[in-house]
């Protein structure tokens, strides 16, 4: 790493298809002492392909190439390289997807410049980025009430409510028939005392959807359940 008159110059790369967003970060980092962004790309591929000594990646969650969060941040974590998102984080799917992956915090695209300077700042020297969008993918939405689901039941929450049949849920899975049944019984029950009853497949994956645990549907995907 070089010496900044700050001490170490950070090197950061960035993945985003946005031109004029790209252009934007640019000039929030350009006169950024600490700061020095050595390269940008609208894919995790195109950017590994132009550096890899970084210390830092910040990605944007939705590209237009249709890669998942999920496979983006393994990808550069395979290449030694830790993650800041930076978004709109207008979707809680894509924003758990990221956090199952292991990145070190979300900014939005909306504040300030000095909030997110800093938080390139924190992340690329390895740090953590504490926010509310944060917060929200890893716990949840807090303006919905938790339901507590187990890991397990998350699991068979994502594979029914996404529209597998329960015997199918259970082969995957490797449960009973019956146990499937019971964990779905007794999701039903965590919903409805949380007061947001599901009572039908379709009412659980609406709560998968508000949960982020499923991704929101695209105005065209017309799903029967």
């Amino acid at each position: 790493m070089a010496e900044g008159s700050r001490g170490v110059v950070r090197r950061i790369g960035l993945v985003e298809d946005h031109e004029s967003v790209a252009l934007g970060f640019a000039a929030m980092l350009a006169d950024q002492p600490d700061l020095e962004l050595v390269g940008t790309a609208p894919t995790v591929s195109g950017l590994l392909e132009q550096v890899t000594d970084l210390d830092l990646a910040v990605l944007d969650l939705r590209l237009s190439d249709g890669s998942s969060p999920k496979s983006n941040v393994e990808q550069l974590r395979a290449a030694g390289l830790e993650t800041l998102v930076f978004t709109g984080a207008e979707n809680p799917y894509l924003l758990r997807s990221a956090a199952r992956a292991g990145v070190l915090g979300v900014v939005r695209k909306s504040e300030p410049a000095a909030v997110v300077i800093e938080a390139i700042r924190v992340a690329a020297a390895g740090g953590q980025v504490a926010s509310t969008e944060w917060a929200a993918a890893i716990d949840g939405d807090p303006e919905l009430d938790d339901v507590g689901l187990s890991p397990r039941q998350l699991e068979v929450l994502e594979l029914y409510a996404s529209g597998e049949k329960l015997d199918r849920v259970a082969r995957l899975t490797g449960l009973a028939p019956q146990t499937v049944n019971d964990y779905l019984q007794r999701i039903r029950q965590k919903y409805a005392e949380a007061g947001r009853p599901a009572p039908t497949k379709t009412d659980l994956y609406k709560r998968a959807v508000e949960d982020g645990w499923l991704p929101m549907p695209e105005r065209s995907d017309v799903r029967r359940r």
